[in-house]
């Protein structure tokens, strides 16, 4: 797994207004954590964690915090802003060599499934699986090969064989399968007036009581 450096300052100020002030310099706040340190509140720049973000591989990052220790860790938690889809927090998990870690990982589907071919359609179910494993075993993504994949065919967590990776998501959750395409039916035309199923009928025109004295009278 490729490992990045990324520089960081450590944030004192943790007020809303600070947080607004940091995201108008094109910084964004943070915070590191693990189980031997007390959480750090920190910011960077947007420019060096938009591609640890944006991106279908997992990092293992080299925390450079002035003043302080390096810390290797990995991004645990990403909010975004709703409307322009920014990075506006983030979270970084501290690793220790030796002891396992629980992170998700993105899915990358390798190959054209026979299905497609077919006439099928791929639905993409889960594009991040959680995984365990130590540091050094982290795979930038899970490659899963879907060439063999036949219309209503899929693939399971229970499918996956990995060394040195435990999957936590549950065993019977598909991740990819190959469906028959929808068809959508045209609507029936309806004619005016009528009703389908059923037959109309010109009402029966039933003359009134007064026309017909007359007519007697005549």
């Amino acid at each position: 797994m490729e490992k990045v450096v990324l520089e960081a300052n450590e944030r004192k100020n943790i007020s809303k207004q600070s947080r607004k002030s940091l995201r108008n310099q094109s910084r964004v706040p943070g915070i590191f954590y693990s189980k031997h340190n007390e959480p750090i509140s920190l910011d960077v720049s947007r420019q060096s964690i938009n591609p640890l973000v944006f991106t279908s591989k997992t990092h293992l990052i080299s925390l450079n915090l002035k003043g302080k220790d390096e810390f290797e860790c990995v991004i645990k938690d990403v909010q975004f802003d709703p409307v322009s889809d920014e990075v506006v927090h983030f979270d970084l998990l501290g690793v220790t060599r030796g002891e396992k870690i629980e992170i998700e990982v993105p899915v990358q589907l390798k190959g054209s499934a026979i299905g497609v071919k077919e006439g099928g359609v791929i639905q993409h179910t889960m594009h991040k699986l959680e995984v365990e494993c130590f540091p050094k075993d982290i795979p930038e993504h899970i490659e899963i090969n879907i060439s063999e994949l036949k219309i209503g065919d899929s693939i399971h967590i229970k499918d996956l064989s990995f060394e040195n990776i435990s999957f936590l998501n549950p065993e019977d959750s598909i991740i990819v399968s190959v469906t028959h395409p929808k068809i959508e039916k045209e609507p029936e035309v309806v004619a005016e007036g009528e009703e389908i199923g059923k037959e109309i009928t010109e009402p029966e025109v039933i003359g009134k009581g007064k026309d017909t004295e007359e007519e007697n009278k005549e």
